[in-house]
């Protein structure tokens, strides 16, 4: 497959119904590995999440972080609840994969997560990247046995996806490009 189509198909999958193999988690993992850092230090650490208690855990703790949103205007508290239930339950027939990196380099991890998520594509893998932040962070970073020294990037889920992705809206006026200065 060509990067760009790569980049093109690549959508967030929020629900699977086949866990990528201990295979594909390898080549992902490698891709992952390639991505560039700061003085190529690599600062990088990947965790293979295959016991469900764990996986139970992260999911429990997603699903606790996003329902505390407040609902956008044309929603109700209700959708909220729905949306956070969809976070626990996006979990279920997904590989699991943390990202760490040592802390204060999570730039570093942020590019190990796109090139992996690029080689889920074309391993014809779905991916979503979940993220945690403020205590629930450190929830999940104790849940992980992370070590003091380091931090969790984000944890993604990676699989055969169970659902057609929806096409993110995009500007392709291309407002977003400047020349010489904003």
């Amino acid at each position: 497959m060509d990067l760009y189509q790569a980049i093109e198909r690549r959508r967030t999958v929020r629900v699977f119904k086949k866990r990528a193999t201990k295979g594909q988690i390898r080549r992902i993992i490698l891709a992952g590995s390639k991505a560039p850092s700061g003085g190529n230090r690599q600062p990088w650490e990947f965790i293979v999440i295959d016991g469900p208690r764990i996986i139970g855990k992260l999911g429990e703790l997603k699903y606790q972080l996003n329902r505390k949103f407040t609902p956008d205007d044309d929603e109700t508290q209700k959708d909220v609840e729905e949306r956070a239930r969809k976070q626990k339950t996006g979990f279920r027939h997904a590989a699991v994969v943390a990202v760490c990196t040592k802390a204060k380099e999570a730039v570093d991890g942020w590019l190990a997560v796109e090139n992996m998520s690029l080689a889920a594509v074309a391993e014809g893998l779905g991916s979503n990247i979940v993220s945690y932040w403020g205590p629930a962070k450190k929830k999940a970073e104790k849940i992980l046995g992370i070590p003091a020294g380091f931090e969790l990037t984000c944890v993604l889920k990676l699989g055969v996806p169970g659902e057609k992705p929806r096409l993110p809206e995009r500007r392709p006026d291309w407002s977003w490009l400047h020349k010489n200065t904003f």
